[in-house]
């Protein structure tokens, strides 16, 4: 006696529905925020270890150079300007040369190919990275302008400006940072390059403006950091011009949408090399 399937019996209700000739239905494509959020964790449990000492370096520089300038300056704009570029300098520290350093890393050893292979959009992985290490920079950047009030005698009515300087400066600067780590071809070039960017917001956005040349100003107008020193040192007067704060503040967006296309498309480019 032979057993037959019962699949194969006819009208049974075991039976396999046919199916269409052609490829099989893939699932859904993975949708952008979900994947940015994953991306966002897992970088962010990854550099867990390291927060300390990125805040203790991020922080503790920028301090520093307060205290430093304290000796030649009194107070007025130009302390503004001091404080403002103090904080800034923050994000600058991780969101461009440590965010530079850690793509051309990841370029260099092949770790490009890992997400490559992740059902996730490029944008996710460029966001998600540079939204993780902009996050170390927020308990570092409120320290900073504390400190710097307290220094220079300044008020600290309106530092609830930080909620918007340090997501969109951040913006800017870690879409700059990921770009360079991305383009540059070797990873110590993308390490010198985040370094050069970090020196520039040092000394472009912490020294007064008034006390540089007109080169160098027009050099200061490019930095995307810019735009944020000058939004948070206008909220240090008696009235700020809050249509100027947040002229800068968009300028801050619209660089930093710019720069994490940019550093998308460098992603895409060095992916499929």
């Amino acid at each position: 006696m032979s057993v037959v399937p019962a699949e194969v019996l006819p009208g049974s209700a075991l039976g396999v529905e046919e199916t269409p000739t052609g490829a099989a239905e893939l699932g859904p494509r993975a949708r952008l925020w979900p994947s940015l959020c994953a991306v966002y964790r897992a970088q962010l449990s990854r550099a867990r270890v390291a927060r300390i000492p990125l805040l203790f370096v991020a922080t503790f520089q920028s301090i520093g150079i307060m205290i430093l300038m304290r000796g030649v300056v009194d107070g007025g704009a130009e302390a503004q300007a001091v404080v403002a570029g103090s904080s800034v300098l923050v994000v600058a520290f991780v969101a461009l040369n440590l965010l530079a350093q850690y793509f051309g890393q990841l370029r260099a050893s092949g770790g490009l190919d890992h997400y490559a292979t992740l059902p996730v959009p490029p944008a996710a992985v460029v966001l998600g990275a540079a939204g993780a290490y902009a996050s170390f920079t927020v308990p570092g950047t409120v320290v900073t302008a504390v400190f710097g009030c307290v220094l220079f005698g300044l008020p600290m009515a309106h530092l609830w400006v930080l909620v918007a300087v340090i997501p969109l400066a951040g913006a800017a600067l870690a879409g700059l940072g990921a770009a360079l780590g991305l383009l540059a071809p070797r990873p110590e070039l993308a390490t010198l390059l985040g370094q050069l960017g970090m020196s520039a917001a040092l000394l472009l956005g912490v020294l007064p403006a008034e006390r540089m040349p007109e080169v160098v100003r027009l050099a200061r107008d490019l930095l995307p950091s810019t735009y944020g020193v000058e939004a948070f040192a206008r909220t240090f007067g008696e009235r700020p011009d809050w249509a100027f704060v947040l002229g800068d503040l968009a300028v801050c967006g619209v660089v930093g949408v710019v720069s994490l296309a940019v550093a998308t498309w460098a992603y895409r480019r060095a992916a499929v090399r």
